[in-house]
């Protein structure tokens, strides 16, 4: 089965978006390296890089989700479950790290193919069903940590993390790329991306060309927890510990980004490039605001008009042209 062409609406904004965006990030660059004479550095730059390599990586899992036509509340808690079932295989059960990593991943699997089927299953919303398994992650988490804080993880573990290949280069970062090249790669370049793409533009137009929308749903969250798994692995490596609390809060920067970076919260729009770019926006703003001193709850206030933003720029996007001109 030929999977059919985008919907008109999978690329109606991305034009705008393909210069407004970059340009933000330019602008934001060229104001802070004029605030502070320590933001334009090599070092920082780094920083700003290694810092949010974890969240573009989950980013580019929930972006799956979202140009499908839904959302995942859940990826925080997954990365948590993630991160502390990897650290309990490594440190309590002397498991060796690469397994271990691969039962963290198959965890991210699991929990995505679970979301896929409870939105099918439940026919809600999947902001409804990914804020109830959330919840249950989030107990699942404490339980297997015992509440406690697994420290002293493998030299070899961390540094995914904190390592740096050629003495410059960091494995977060390589691991971020190649994660949005794959990313691209299959939305782009193969027919599930079509698919996922039309499902998003219009899901019973999809299911009407034949597409297996449930299982083409089932695939998108699987990929999903799989992303979100490397970005948990990516976190936890770079802090040398695990606990249950790391992770949670996660969701909302990757959805501000999502939606900063061009994809609608409706569905069937949005590319990789937006993506990551509105994930260094937000990196860029909070690593600026520290070095100007900008107090962290004021931090908080402008990441949330920034949200605000985005979601008013979305929705004006998605208006039709009368309700616009009136």
């Amino acid at each position: 089965m030929t999977a059919p062409a985008l919907a008109p609406s999978a690329v109606r904004r991305f034009p705008i978006q393909q210069f407004v965006i970059p340009l933000v990030l330019v602008a934001m660059v060229a104001l802070f390296s004029f605030l502070s004479p320590y933001f334009f550095t090599v070092q920082n730059l780094t920083n700003i890089l290694v810092q949010n390599a974890y969240i573009i990586i989950a980013a580019v899992g929930l972006s799956f989700v979202m140009i499908s036509g839904g959302i995942d509340l859940s990826i925080g808690f997954q990365m948590s479950v993630v991160g502390v079932v990897t650290a309990v295989f490594m440190n309590w059960l002397n498991v060796p790290v690469a397994p271990s990593i691969a039962v963290g991943i198959g965890c991210g699997l699991l929990m995505g193919v679970i979301n896929g089927f409870a939105s099918i299953t439940l026919k809600v919303h999947s902001l409804i069903v990914t804020l109830g398994t959330m919840t249950i992650f989030q107990g699942a988490s404490y339980i297997i940590s015992n509440q406690q804080a697994i420290i002293n993880l493998p030299p070899s573990y961390k540094f995914i993390g904190q390592g740096y290949i050629e003495g410059w280069l960091p494995v977060s970062v390589i691991l971020m790329i190649v994660c949005v090249a794959i990313a691209s790669f299959i939305l782009n370049f193969t027919a599930l991306g079509r698919m996922i793409y039309a499902i998003g533009g219009n899901e019973e137009a999809a299911y009407l060309t034949g597409i297996p929308v449930n299982r083409v749903k089932i695939v998108v969250y699987a990929l999903c927890g799989v992303f979100v798994a490397i970005a948990a692995t990516v976190l936890f490596a770079r802090s040398g510990s695990a606990a249950s609390s790391t992770g949670p809060g996660t969701e909302f920067t990757a959805i501000t980004a999502a939606v900063l970076g061009g994809i609608s919260f409706k569905g069937g729009e949005g590319r990789m490039l937006g993506l990551v770019t509105g994930v260094l926006i937000l990196g860029v703003l909070s690593n600026g605001m520290q070095l100007i001193g900008v107090n962290t709850y004021a931090q908080y206030i402008v990441k949330g008009a920034v949200l605000l933003a985005a979601v008013s720029f979305d929705t004006y996007q998605n208006m039709p042209r009368k309700k616009k001109a009136a």
